[in-house]
């Protein structure tokens, strides 16, 4: 059946939302805004290749697979990063209408939604204002068990937008497989994904190959968490990313306290602290009280006969 359905035991959690996860796409940001600052096509469209593999990594600060928290309806999470070697700017260099309004203009933001509930569809957006490139996308997640292991289908598309060159990168997302769930799981990749500029011509498919029953090695694009090579096949030269070397940029959050109500830590932050401490009660009181409020709250609308408006408005540059 399908696990949105099913209440998963509060043990099995990771200390943040599904929200915060998809902000590790960007935990190398300088990765991501270089694509604007290359001036060949091609090399641009490397690029994209080059930061979108490197990015599934940083998410996985651990062996043992756990499941982030399933947001809520209307839950957001909002950060930014630093870019290494971008310097600095003045403190009130900040855009206002931007998705982080205290974020400045040489730093990248980030802002994540739960646009819906039934089926469960996550919105994110990012940008850095000086270089002038954005990252819009929109993921279904549909979950299934599979014997012994629980597959993660992510439907929906991303696309990298290069402002100065007019360009989209339109790019897919592979499923996730959480293996060995009666003794100690682990987190694969698997499926298809593509990358297409309908602009330039060049697309990419990739290829992410799951571990045969029997024998082979984990994790192979050929490996998305270890030593990635690119090789030109007009030429004997190689490129490659060791993301073990690759320096994973912290994201900077608004303590708590400054937070909004809908904002993912402020949310879940009773159900985080009873993790943390072990205090599996606790955990598991906070968890279902977010999502008994969840379930009045929808069901007080549907008496209304009111329809939910999701909070943020995506897409800022045109």
């Amino acid at each position: 059946m399908d696990l949105t359905k099913v209440v998963l035991p509060t043990f099995i959690l990771e200390r943040r939302s599904l929200l915060e996860m998809y902000a590790d796409y960007f935990a190398h940001p300088d990765m991501f805004v270089k694509i604007a600052d290359l001036r060949d096509p091609r090399e641009r469209m490397v690029q994209v290749v080059r930061w979108y593999l490197s990015s599934y990594h940083a998410g996985r600060k651990s062996s043992v697979a756990k499941k982030p928290y399933n947001p809520i309806l209307g839950e957001v999470f909002r950060c930014h990063w630093d870019v290494p070697n971008e310097g600095t700017s003045p403190v009130d260099d900040v855009v206002d209408d931007g998705p982080v309004p205290w974020c400045r203009k040489n730093q990248l933001s980030f802002i994540a939604e739960q646009v819906s509930h039934h089926p469960p569809i996550s919105a994110f957006y990012a940008e850095h204002y000086n270089k002038r490139i954005s990252f819009n996308a929109h993921v279904y997640t549909k979950s299934k068990f599979l014997g012994l292991s629980v597959c993660v289908y992510n439907i929906g598309q991303g696309v990298v937008s290069v402002v100065d060159y007019d360009e989209e990168y339109i790019l897919t997302f592979p499923n996730g497989y959480g293996r060995s769930i009666l003794t100690v799981p682990w987190i694969e990749l698997g499926g298809t994904v593509t990358i297409a500029c309908p602009k330039t011509g060049y697309n990419c498919t990739i290829e992410f190959i799951t571990k045969p029953f029997y024998g082979n090695k984990k994790h192979k694009i050929r490996e998305w968490n270890g030593v990635m090579e690119y090789k030109w096949t007009e030429k004997e030269t190689e490129e490659y990313v060791d993301v073990n070397t690759l320096y994973i940029t912290k994201k900077q959050v608004k303590p708590i306290s400054e937070q909004e109500e809908n904002e993912s830590r402020r949310l879940w932050k009773e159900v985080t602290a009873g993790l943390k401490f072990n205090e599996i009660d606790r955990a598991t009181n906070a968890k279902q009280a977010l999502e008994q409020k969840q379930r009045d709250e929808a069901k007080d609308r549907k008496e209304r006969g009111q329809e939910w408006h999701t909070k943020v408005k995506y897409c800022y540059y045109h």
